[in-house]
């Protein structure tokens, strides 16, 4: 579908207000929030200035788009540019990053851009993670030595609505103990919860710095580390009621049409493994965000602040393995929804099911397998 008009993708209107979630970039609505800011034109996403306007998906495949790669893959990058930026609606031009031909298709859409070897070494690192969510990005692309503005891995503004109120309650008790001394403070946590969540420096914030003991030049690295244990929980916290409602219908869903013997133990089976393996994976997320519980409460009980500071400073070292267990159960959660809605018959034929739950656990297989110790 290299250079197709991608006028299939039916939510593409719908993303014009969307910046980053676990399966979108829409690097173009990034571009008009942050218009006349100097650091975000300054260091780019790409080289070249057509692909910052692009919508960056994590695309689940269709049976026919996947015979355009030469290994079997279930979900892959899909990078859509715009006809127009304003209106997404009117769809655009798209490839699927490692499909056959691709590059060639790639040099043709950038356009006369120098730096080609960049901008397709920044799609590759991209088409390496099962997520977007945009503290894995920002941190994966960090760890190749891409040198991008912090604006392009802001937290999608209704996601951020939804997130600010799981923060209060989490940050209530850092609130009192560094804002005992100013007053007012502790009875305004909205909008110091909304300053926290801000890509940008807030001075309501000095008296948070001044408790976790950051100096200035760590600063901005230990609150993105904060923050991105922060978002972990909420999404964790978020998905609790979905993954519920997989386990259980995991065993209720019915098969549709004839299915011989030998294919029933086989589907079995398979919902067998996936269900250890959803567990292993949901348990070592919680096994993370577990040490952070832990050294939060040396914090707010103790008053270690020095444990914490180091803590954050070292801690973007979790965010590759944390961001993918979340992605990874974010997805099946999701799409088991998308393919089994509410009030639907729980049913489906039997390649369809096996379809969906197979692509379950090619994406948990490799990532859970070693885990065997977390149980």
């Amino acid at each position: 579908m290299s250079l197709a008009t991608d006028r299939t993708y039916r939510s593409l209107r719908g993303l014009e207000r969307t910046a980053s979630t676990s399966r979108v970039l829409n690097l173009a609505a990034l571009a008009a929030r942050n218009a006349g800011n100097p650091e975000h034109e300054k260091k780019p996403f790409f080289v070249a200035h057509s692909l910052n306007g692009a919508v960056i998906v994590r695309h689940r495949l269709r049976e026919s788009e996947r015979e355009a790669f030469d290994r079997l893959r279930y979900t892959a990058i899909k990078l859509i540019i715009p006809f127009e930026r304003s209106d997404l609606g009117l769809g655009g031009r798209a490839l699927f990053v490692s499909e056959r031909g691709w590059l060639e298709s790639f040099e043709e859409l950038r356009g006369e851009a120098p730096d080609l070897s960049r901008d397709v070494a920044v799609l590759e690192a991209i088409d390496e993670l099962p997520s977007l969510d945009p503290f894995l990005l920002r941190e994966h692309l960090k760890r190749r030595g891409f040198d991008i503005s912090p604006s392009h891995f802001e937290i999608s503004a209704p996601d951020l609505a939804r997130m600010q109120r799981f923060v209060g309650s989490e940050i209530a008790k850092l609130i009192e103990l560094a804002y005992r001394d100013a007053e007012g403070a502790e009875g305004n946590i909205a909008r110091l919860v909304e300053a926290l969540l801000s890509s940008r420096t807030d001075d309501r914030l000095e008296p948070l710095r001044l408790t976790l003991r950051l100096e200035k030049e760590n600063y901005k690295e230990g609150i993105f580390a904060w923050k991105g244990f922060l978002y972990y929980k909420w999404v964790l916290n978020s998905l609790w009621g979905n993954l519920r409602e997989v386990f259980a219908e995991l065993g209720k869903v019915r098969v549709v049409g004839p299915i011989d013997s030998e294919t029933a133990s086989e589907l079995e089976g398979l919902k067998s493994r996936l269900r250890q393996k959803m567990e292993r994976q949901v348990k070592s997320v919680m096994s993370q965000l577990g040490v952070y519980d832990e050294v939060f409460s040396q914090l707010t009980v103790e008053g270690n602040a020095v444990a914490f500071r180091d803590f954050l400073l070292k801690s973007p070292e979790m965010f590759l393995a944390l961001g993918e267990g979340c992605g990874l159960v974010s997805h099946i959660a999701t799409y088991w929804r998308y393919q089994f809605p509410r009030g639907r018959p729980l049913s489906a034929n039997v390649v369809q099911l096996m379809d969906v739950l197979g692509d379950f656990e090619a994406s948990l297989g490799a990532e859970t397998a070693e885990i065997a110790g977390v149980h």
